[in-house]
């Protein structure tokens, strides 16, 4: 199950007395060269950040890093105040710096990898996840952030394979056994996730079941059971991470778009980075001419998986239907490049050279198209499983 991600901690970790650890830090901080005055400042700072007062804590570390620039504490520290007040970018800013200076600090790095994940950056989150995991394997905080990362990236393979040995060390942990069953659903294996539905259903009835239930069913193609399974969900906690965003997906594919809006909006109101229900309104906000709104969804389905084929093909079909051709162009021919088999992208470019005049590379995307659609019929005839 998806944890609350906090990048705004101070230091050191979670479970550490840090007014016991503060002397010998500040000791640390000030070999050398040091002044009472910005001692002074520097616990001040610590004491507003632990009271709650953000902003003067923000003033007192930034007034004592003018005086020593290198201090891993307050500069880490100072991260922790950004992300506190959502400055995640300026937090990353800070933990790097601090990380120059002690690369091995792994509360550090870790605070790096959540502000990282909270500002949309989910690739970087996870290679720095990815950085402290293996320097700590046994640990299991670094393990299910990373799953989480993984989830929002679609690597639903990679993410049960990490969790499935923590899930056998801990078999009554119904929270791990939600996100294994998570895992193996959307990686299309419904029956090993069918397994630990059960076990969490023998608890009683919950939102995390009746989730896992309803992707089951709309991976089956069931789409009006899905639905069912979802609004019980939806009914049982509406909070719940993802459970919007395939609720809107069930009722889109069920004939209702209105009240899928309305759930895409809840989703992303929660995480704005909501991968699924950001493509799925975008989609819905082009067909509802609403093209600007419709890219700045696509922009940040874009920040968590970068190179999604997708996301950008929805973005050169806005482009091309607000007239921006050549925009729409260039997206199109990287997709076909990479994915020679995308029959749609094929049938987009082949129109966009025809609106360029461009009639023989028109004619060799639509050439295209006739044999992509003649090879998925022959397989279809065969049998053969077309997605």
């Amino acid at each position: 199950m998806k944890r609350t991600l906090d990048p705004g901690r101070l230091l050191p970790l979670p479970g550490l007395s840090f007014l016991r650890l503060l002397p010998a830090l500040i000791g640390f901080v000030f070999a050398g060269a040091q002044t009472t005055d910005a001692e002074a400042v520097l616990k001040r700072a610590i004491a507003l950040h632990q009271s709650g007062d953000i902003p003067a804590a923000i003033d007192q570390y930034r007034k004592y890093l003018a005086v020593q620039p290198d201090s891993p504490l307050a500069l880490s520290n100072l991260g922790a105040a950004y992300a506190r007040t959502g400055r995640y970018q300026d937090a990353v800013t800070q933990y790097v710096h601090a990380l120059r200076i002690q690369p091995a600090n792994a509360a550090v790095e870790l605070n790096l990898a959540l502000a990282y994940y909270k500002s949309g950056q989910t690739e970087l989150a996870a290679a720095r996840l990815e950085h402290v995991h293996r320097a700590a394997p046994d640990q299991p905080q670094p393990i299910l952030l990373l799953a989480d990362c993984w989830l929002a990236m679609g690597r639903n393979r990679d993410v049960a394979a990490l969790v499935a040995p923590l899930a056998e060390q801990h078999p009554d942990d119904l929270g791990l056994a939600y996100l294994l069953g998570t895992a193996l659903i959307r990686d299309g294996k419904a029956e090993q996730g069918q397994t630990l539905v059960d076990r969490i259903l023998r608890n009683g009835e919950s939102a995390e079941a009746h989730l896992l239930l309803g992707v089951t069913r709309m991976q089956a193609g069931d789409m009006p059971g899905a639905l069912v399974d979802l609004e019980r969900a939806v009914a049982l906690n509406a909070d719940l991470p993802d459970v919007q965003s395939y609720y809107g997906q069930a009722l889109l594919r069920t004939g209702d778009p209105s009240r899928a809006v309305t759930a895409f909006r809840k989703a992303l109101s929660a995480n704005p980075f909501d991968y699924l229900a950001n493509v799925q309104l975008a989609m819905l906000l082009k067909d509802d001419d609403q093209p600007d709104e419709a890219r700045q969804c696509l922009a940040r389905a874009l920040q968590v998986r970068p190179n999604d084929l997708q996301a950008r093909y929805e973005r050169s079909a806005i482009n091309l239907r607000t007239g921006h051709v050549e925009d729409a162009r260039r997206e199109l021919e990287s997709i076909t490049r990479e994915s020679p088999n995308y029959t749609a992208a094929h049938v987009s470019l082949a129109t966009v050279y025809y609106r360029l005049k461009r009639k023989t590379d028109g004619d060799r995307e639509r050439a295209v198209v006739q044999k992509l659609n003649a090879e998925t019929q022959l397989k279809q005839q065969q049998g053969v499983n077309v997605k």
